[in-house]
């Protein structure tokens, strides 16, 4: 027997027919999850806790139909993105772990010299001319005790 306060819902088939209810009668470019939430009488942490699956049951699956009903919502922001391009759009989709990424590709190729300036000395310390790679960090920190240069 669990102990806590009744589930909002007995039923997956209530939850659905409270969600189906909103989208119906809610216009589509008013869909979000917080009025999804008030018109299932509940809040939006709760809303959210039924997508996690903290209510499921062996019986009762009621998190894949709060995800359905989330991912109905975040298709509403996704097609105003591609239509408008809004930034309040870009930022409720991030509430969907959606990202902004920015890739830079850094590549030399050949020999290059990098000049080090050392505060403690006023004075520019030469590296030697060679390929330096970025992903050989160790033997890069033996170029540095090999050089005997000390840059703290």
């Amino acid at each position: 027997m669990k102990i806590g306060r009744p589930l909002k819902f007995e039923t997956v088939e209530d939850l659905q027919a409270k969600i189906d209810e909103y989208f119906e009668i809610t216009p589509k470019d008013e869909w979000t999850i917080t009025g999804l939430a008030i018109a299932l009488d509940t809040y939006r942490k709760v809303l959210c806790e039924y997508g996690d699956g903290k209510y499921d049951e062996e019986d009762r699956d009621f998190s894949n139909t709060v995800k359905k009903a989330k991912q109905i919502v975040e298709n509403g922001y996704e097609i105003d993105l591609k239509k408008h391009g809004r930034p309040g759009t870009i930022f409720a989709l991030k509430n969907f772990d959606w990202k902004d990424k920015n890739e830079t590709d850094l590549h030399a190729d050949g020999d290059f010299k990098i000049n080090l300036i050392s505060y403690a000395d006023p004075n520019s310390i030469q590296v030697p001319t060679e390929t330096l790679s970025t992903t050989d960090d160790e033997s890069a920190g033996q170029r540095e005790e090999e050089s005997g240069s000390d840059l703290a």
